[in-house]
Order: C-alpha cells, then sequence, then structure tokens
C-alpha cells in the first residue's frame, strides 16, 4: 500500500514504503521537477539511491526518454525456471561436485567472458543493427558475452519451493553491450540539453532527449536490442544449466521459463494519456502478468502475479532492494556471522571473503517486509527458498 505521499516537487512522489534513503530522496524530488514528467513518481518498497534516478523508482514522461531513467544495464531481469525433480533427490555431493561445478564450467562469472564467440543465430532475431551505432560496433565482443553472467548483483540461484521442487533462477542482464549503450546516449543527452539550454540542471544526471529527434529513435533502436539481447543471454545460461542438470537427472522434465525485465522504458497508456514509462529496477505488474521478485542470497524470492495497480503505473519491485551501499556493507557487517546465517540455513553460499559482503543477507532489506507493502500490486504465486547460490562477483 501506498505508505507516503511526498509533494516538494511539481508533481507528487507516492512511495509503498516508509523507508528510504536521503540519496534516493533527493534524486525522487528531483524527477518530480522534471517539466516534462507525468501525474506523479512512483517509489516501489524496494527503493534506494541510484544515479539520477532511484533503483525502484518508475518515471512517466511526455515525449522524452531519459537514459539514466533506464540505466546502462539495459533489459537487466530475471528468469526461472521449475523442473521435475525433488530437491530431496540430490546428494549434496552431486550438487556442490556435479552441478555447481558444471554451472561455473559452462558459465564465464564477472567480468569473464567465453573464448569464442558464440553462434550468431543465439543473438536477437530480426533486427537491423546497420540502424545502430553502438551494438553493431560491438557485435563481435556482445557474442563472446552472449551466455555469460557478469558481477555486481547477478547471480545463479538453485531454489526449491513449498512442495520441495528444484527451480532454477538467473538474474542478469546485457552486459557491455547495455553499458556502452547507455553511456553512449546519455552524453548524447547531455550534448543536447547543452545545445538548447535545457532547465534540467546537468548535476541531475537527469538529461533527457526528445522524441522529435533522430536521436530519440537511434537511443529507442538500440534499447530495444539491448533487452532482446539480455533475454537471449538469460535463455542461454538457462539453456546451458539445463544441459548440466540433464547430466545427473536424464530424465528431468523442464517447464517453460518465466522472463521479466526491469530496466528499461516502454510506450504506455496511464491516466487516459500515452507516456514513456521507465522502470529502474521495477517490473510491469499489469493485471494477470506472471513475475518474478528474489529476495537476497539467504530469503525467500517469489514468483508472483500482477495486480495492474494504477498508481504505480501498474508496477512492482524487482527484488528486495539494498539497505546498505556496498562500501557500508563491506564496513559494518560481519563476515563470520553473515556465514553462519547462510550455513545454518543449509545454503550453498558465496559469501567468502570481506567484499563479498556487498551481497550478503544483511546488505539488503527484509523481502518479508517488501512484499507485504506491496499487497496492492502483486499476489504471491509460489514461494521459493535458497539451496545453492552462484555470485558474479
Amino acid at each position: 500500500m501506498i505508505k507516503e505521499v511526498l509533494k516538494e516537487g511539481q508533481i507528487p512522489i507516492e512511495m509503498w514504503t516508509d523507508k528510504i534513503d536521503d540519496y534516493a530522496e533527493k534524486e525522487a524530488d528531483n524527477l518530480a521537477s522534471l517539466p516534462f514528467a507525468f501525474h506523479h513518481i512512483a517509489l516501489m518498497p524496494d527503493a534506494h539511491g541510484g544515479k539520477g534516478m532511484p533503483i525502484g523508482g518508475v518515471l512517466a514522461t511526455k515525449n522524452v526518454i531519459v537514459p539514466n531513467a533506464v540505466g546502462v544495464d539495459i533489459g537487466c531481469g530475471m528468469c526461472a525456471m521449475k523442473t521435475s525433480i525433488k530437491v530431496e533427490e540430490i546428494s549434496s555431493d552431486v550438487l556442490r561436485k556435479q552441478i555447481m561445478h558444471g554451472i561455473r564450467t559452462r558459465i564465464p562469472l564477472g567480468r569473464d567472458e567465453h573464448n569464442e564467440t558464440q553462434d550468431e543465430s543465439l543473438l536477437p532475431q530480426n533486427f537491423d543493427l546497420d540502424k545502430t551505432t553502438i551494438c553493431k560496433r560491438l557485435i563481435m565482443s556482445s557474442r563472446k558475452q552472449l551466455g555469460t553472467l557478469g558481477g555486481g548483483n547477478h547471480f545463479i540461484e538453485l531454489q526449491k519451493d513449498t512442495n520441495g521442487f528444484l527451480w532454477v533462477m538467473i538474474h542478469s542482464g546485457s552486459r557491455h553491450l547495455g553499458s556502452k549503450v547507455g553511456e553512449h546516449y546519455n552524453k548524447i543527452a547531455i550534448s543536447l540539453n547543452e545545445k538548447y539550454f535545457s532547465v534540467v540542471a546537468t548535476d541531475k544526471e537527469l538529461a533527457f532527449i526528445p522524441l522529435s529527434t533522430v536521436e530519440f529513435m537511434n537511443y529507442w533502436i538500440e534499447m530495444q536490442y539491448c533487452i532482446a539481447y539480455a533475454l537471449c543471454n538469460r535463455k542461454l545460461m538457462m539453456d546451458r544449466i539445463k544441459e548440466v542438470i540433464a547430466d545427473s537427472f536424464p530424465d528431468i522434465i523442464f517447464e517453460p521459463m518465466i522472463n521479466i525485465a526491469h530496466n528499461y522504458a516502454a510506450w504506455e497508456e496511464h491516466f487516459g494519456e500515452k507516456v514513456i514509462v521507465h522502470r529502474k529496477g521495477a517490473v510491469n505488474a499489469e493485471v494477470g502478468r506472471i513475475g518474478i521478485i528474489p529476495g537476497s542470497q539467504g530469503t525467500k524470492s517469489y514468483i508472483v502475479e500482477g495486480l495492474g495497480n494504477i498508481n504505480s503505473f501498474c508496477s512492482s519491485s524487482h527484488g528486495a532492494g539494498r539497505a546498505m551501499s556496498r562500501t557500508e556493507a563491506k564496513h559494518t557487517l560481519n563476515l563470520e556471522e553473515e556465514q553462519a546465517k547462510l550455513d545454518a540455513l543449509g545454503i550453498v553460499h558465496a559469501v567468502r571473503c570481506k567484499d563479498d559482503l556487498e551481497e550478503a543477507t544483511g546488505a539488503y532489506k527484509d523481502i518479508a517486509q517488501v512484499m507485504a507493502n506491496q499487497q496492492d500490486l502483486v499476489r504471491p504465486l509460489i514461494e521459493l527458498s535458497p539451496i545453492a547460490v552462484i555470485k558474479g562477483n
């Protein structure tokens, strides 16, 4: 439910949380002051500070796009898949030595990429790359990064549902490609805003590209390719994980993969007008839309159904959301205590050294509270508990 409404800018800020860091609140104030922002700003219960726009923020605009309100990991999102085997059928030895080792062998993590380019047929189809600048230039390097996890908060997680069935969940995006597209068009937006003496101050990091420009269409095409590339990336990783698991369980059956993105912009109709909805760390939760909301590596995740709440622009959180910055987590959390929490739950986890505290359970908000705060946005369908985690750090 809406916990608080702030009215300091030109339009209100509606929040599904009563706890937000000062930096995120300042960013939200900046969004609410944009002359092209539409109706109100929506902050999901996982909201926290980002770059230009809070992670967990939703911004609707009239006839402009803001590259920093999409971010540099364009198309980043989640996928999840249920299997026909029970977790109790997997011995600890098979889990660690065959499945986890097999995943690490077939999927490069962090900054690593494949030694060889992946087959061109695995890339997004039906795009004319000659109409792009960055995507065309980086096509060969993007083929080496296809089917790789990346770093930061990206993860591969093996989970079990309340009936004991094994699930696989992946969080990853468009890798170097999306980063370069985002950076390129943010620079173009800054240049255009300087040229036409925009009233949006540069230090707000919310430079925009008007609909009427060729630069808008160029960004839109490249953004769409990155969204499609991120999905292909997740799908290829999932296919290779399926191969790994099938090596140990030849008769396994995999259900269709669920996929949802949380960094993108799209044309939608809200409050009677066609607007561009920017979701940065937020997902589409229109009526009936199946979504994925992960917790941290020591807490539950959820498969959900959207309720189509118009006040959130039919959106919901994309996860638990950070409670601490990466730096704060490393300097505040205790390594042994965080490891003990995960060990007590029997989770094969990824907290091995002090740097890993950036992604420890204690660095994130309470997923139970996040879910409680968005009862009017989504309906939980399936509850998933982690059994083994691979991080991209």
